[in-house]
């Protein structure tokens, strides 16, 4: 089940420590971007609706994601657009996590994630989990004090849930959406990319996109 805004940031407030606002102070809502790797001009693009704590995501990440760089992403044939979504707290730390080191090292920790994502999602509690992934942002340059101050963010907590359930309204709309992983291809819902499919098949449908 996908968590409400007002549900998740309730879970999360009770598990993490987020720092007091000054006595009148506002802080400027986070503007949020969904993140991309690929050429702006590519004549395909694939969004992948994702969520880091999805086992199907991992699955589909691992598959294929290098061969897609190195055929596709790399050649500037394809761009391809993360939009995270967040079906638990862990998963949102994660892509907070991911966001801390901003673009350039993304994906990146996105990869750490996914590949390892058995070694952190399954380490039996949140706290525990949460030290587990934290080692992939030291071992992509940060220090654990960036870490933490990004992870204590509530109002990228909270814009970033905005912009995820903004995303999932525009791009599925009348509740059509039906988990993770979900894509689209070119701005169309495409139901045919899915983590049970082979490379090859992947493939054919980009390469008759490209052929248009």
């Amino acid at each position: 089940m996908i968590l409400t805004r007002r549900n998740l940031l309730a879970a999360g407030a009770a598990t993490i420590a987020l720092p007091a606002l000054a006595e009148g102070e506002t802080p400027a809502a986070p503007v949020i971007t969904d993140m991309s790797i690929g050429s702006a001009d590519a004549k395909v693009v694939i969004d992948e609706f994702l969520s880091f704590t999805c086992p199907h995501c991992a699955n589909f990440h691992n598959a294929f994601y290098a061969k897609l760089k190195a055929d596709y992403i790399d050649t500037g044939k394809l761009r391809l657009v993360y939009h995270e979504v967040y079906f638990d707290q862990l998963g949102l730390l994660g892509a907070m996590m991911a966001r801390c080191g901003g673009e350039m090292k993304y994906f990146g920790i996105t990869d750490m994630l996914l590949e390892k994502q058995r070694d952190w999602a399954g380490a039996g509690d949140l706290q525990a989990a949460v030290a587990e992934m934290k080692k992939f942002g030291v071992a992509a340059g940060m220090t654990e004090a960036d870490i933490d101050k990004c992870l204590q963010d509530q109002a990228m907590a909270e814009a970033m849930v905005a912009h995820y359930q903004e995303s999932i309204a525009t791009a599925f709309p009348n509740d059509s959406f039906e988990g993770t992983p979900s894509f689209l291809l070119n701005g169309v819902v495409n139901k045919d990319i899915f983590e049970g499919m082979d490379y090859e098949a992947l493939k054919a449908i980009i390469e008759a996109e490209l052929a248009k």
